[in-house]
């Protein structure tokens, strides 16, 4: 006699053809810790991801203020001549730095990087394209609004001499995108180099030794490039060398520390660039007299300011750098790159105010 095989028992309510078998060997909770434990994760990769986006945010409202709000308030009570359109000026021009600074500074780290001993091989995302085009844009919006303000044609505007400077600014982005494209991002340096000389010469027009002023600025903004599209760049490769080495690896005693560290000494030497050329460019270009009383004076100070919130936040970065770790103090791997963070979004305060002061009328003596 043989017996019928034990069938799974069903629910009087259940459908047949929908009944799922249970594997013997999965506990019946399996479901519900796996559900516990996504819910549980989702509140961290919420954090990780508001995190993340927190520094790009924060540097687009400092531009977008700065922009709406900056001339306004500089200029109050000073009896200087309306600039028309300066808000959308100064934003164009916030663009056209911030495009300029990232691209030449990218392609410095990723150079600074490659010397770095046991690096990972991995790199951040090139930006290059995405910032040069962002760039001419940015040059080409200049233009427009110069015809517009001016009741002037496209043809006429590029005749005069900033529009000439705005053209050829807005063609070296354009090449500097095409070199990336073609996987020379290297060559790229040409045209920006290009790219700021022709600001240089744009923010000159005096009649009296230009040449120095031209060659202050050149030395100024190819310093101001390499320290914040470099700072970027090292945080950008830190970040992500450390997911790449897992949550535990950190950045204390890794490649990334000992890339901040070779940017921290070459941000020495753009420091005493950037205070040199800059004390030299203002004392050419401000009479003492007028540092109060001018909206050019005033967005010096501004300037000014930040910068020296910004050495004071490198220089913190710089000591828990170098701060080694003993048997009664441990050291926190993310020690130097949280003043390293804020010293980004003042550098972007910093690049937005110097777009306002390319704007606001300049003093004569």
């Amino acid at each position: 006699m043989t017996y019928p095989e034990p069938s799974t028992p069903t629910r009087a309510d259940e459908p047949a053809g929908l009944r799922v078998d249970m594997p013997a060997d999965m506990p019946a909770d399996a479901p519900a810790d796996a559900d516990a434990g996504a819910a549980a994760g989702a509140p961290d990769a919420w954090r990780q991801r508001a995190k993340t986006f927190a520094l790009p945010a924060a540097a687009v409202a400092v531009l977008v203020v700065v922009a709406l709000l900056g001339m306004g308030i500089v200029s109050r009570d000073t009896g200087e001549l309306h600039i028309p359109g300066a808000g959308t000026t100064t934003l164009l021009r916030s663009v056209f730095l911030a495009a300029l600074f990232l691209h030449l500074g990218e392609i410095a780290g990723h150079r600074l990087a490659r010397t770095v001993p046991g690096a990972p091989e991995i790199r951040p995302p090139v930006w290059g394209i995405a910032l040069s085009l962002a760039g001419a844009a940015a040059s080409f919006g200049q233009i427009v609004q110069m015809a517009d303000l001016g009741g002037m044609t496209f043809t006429e505007t590029y005749a005069t001499d900033p529009g000439g400077m705005l053209l050829l600014q807005a063609n070296a982005f354009l090449a500097a995108a095409a070199c990336v494209w073609l996987k020379r991002p290297a060559w790229a340096v040409l045209p920006l180099v290009a790219v700021i000389f022709s600001e240089a010469v744009r923010a000159h027009p005096e009649l009296d030794t230009p040449e120095i002023g031209i060659a202050l600025t050149t030395v100024h903004l190819t310093a101001s490039a390499l320290w914040t599209g470099g700072l970027v760049y090292a945080l950008r490769a830190m970040h992500l060398w450390r997911q790449g080495a897992g949550p535990d690896s950190g950045t204390g005693a890794g490649p990334g520390r000992t890339l901040l560290g070779r940017y921290a000494r070459m941000a020495a030497f753009l420091y005493v660039a950037l205070a040199v050329t800059g004390t030299f460019s203002t004392l050419r270009r401000l009479p003492l007299d007028d540092i109060f009383s001018t909206a050019y004076g005033r967005t010096l100070l501004v300037k000014l300011a930040l910068f020296a919130v910004v050495s004071v936040l490198a220089l913190v970065a710089r000591a828990r750098l170098h701060r080694r770790q003993t048997a009664h103090r441990k050291v926190d791997p993310e020690a130097a790159v949280r003043p390293a963070r804020a010293e980004v979004v003042m550098l972007v305060g910093v690049v937005a105010v110097s777009a306002l002061l390319t704007v606001v009328p300049t003093p004569s003596w």
